[in-house]
């Protein structure tokens, strides 16, 4: 069986970020989201969330904050810490523990962290993005280089060639950053965010999934 989690990245970064990712859900065929619990709207991405309670959240782990500066990931007592931190706010805003785990710009899996964030999740019992439960497909994303728009890399097509060609057996996730501009988040990537809308609303993707006999399904359902 082919079960295919389509996650949205950075729920909670801002209110554009968090209605696009619902819309995605309610209308279209993103089943998970990632929540950074750092970002000024994660109370606002909560209460989205526990209006649609279809929609599984994890943890979006940031070693960034609103002010930008980067925690030390050389220093593993800080990222321990920061870790609880943050697992522990999720609780505070969801009042239940994330489905999986992953971070802003795959940070955990960067050489010399990825064993530490190995141990950090075990306990949890949750997928951690790249650990080897849930394979992870990357690509669909409206950049082809650092700030140069392409958004071939995020349309209907490119999504279908996706589905049809690297959704094999078992359980796999595509990652995805919907969203709309909104004053409260200034980015490199905001057009196509909005573009990743579009494209996972748009009822010929739906199509090519019931075709493909792809389950679509959500962090959630991820066997323990």
């Amino acid at each position: 069986m082919r079960n295919l989690i389509l996650n949205a990245d950075d729920f909670g970064i801002s209110k554009g970020v968090n209605q696009g990712i619902v819309e995605a859900h309610a209308r279209g065929v993103v089943t998970s989201a990632s929540l950074m619990v750092t970002r000024r709207a994660a109370e606002q991405s909560a209460e989205r969330a526990r209006v649609h309670s279809s929609l599984a959240v994890g943890l979006h782990w940031d070693a960034w904050g609103e002010d930008g500066c980067q925690l030390d990931l050389r220093d593993d007592r800080a990222v321990r810490a920061e870790f609880t931190r943050q697992v522990d706010r999720f609780w505070e805003l969801m009042g239940r523990p994330p489905t999986h785990v992953d971070s802003h710009h795959q940070l955990h899996r960067e050489p010399g962290v990825t064993k530490l964030f190995e141990e950090l999740v075990e306990p949890l019992g949750v997928p951690l993005r790249g650990g080897g439960r849930v394979r992870v497909i990357g690509g669909f994303y409206g950049q082809s280089e650092s700030n140069v728009t392409n958004l071939e890399y995020v349309s209907v097509p490119f999504l279908q060639r996706m589905l049809r060609e690297e959704v094999r057996e078992g359980w796999t996730e595509i990652y995805c950053h919907p969203g709309y501009r909104t004053p409260d988040y200034q980015s490199a990537y905001l057009a196509e965010r909005e573009e990743e809308i579009r494209t996972l609303t748009d009822p010929r993707v739906r199509t090519t999934i019931a075709e493909e006999g792809i389950r679509l399904r959500s962090y959630a359902e991820v066997p323990a």
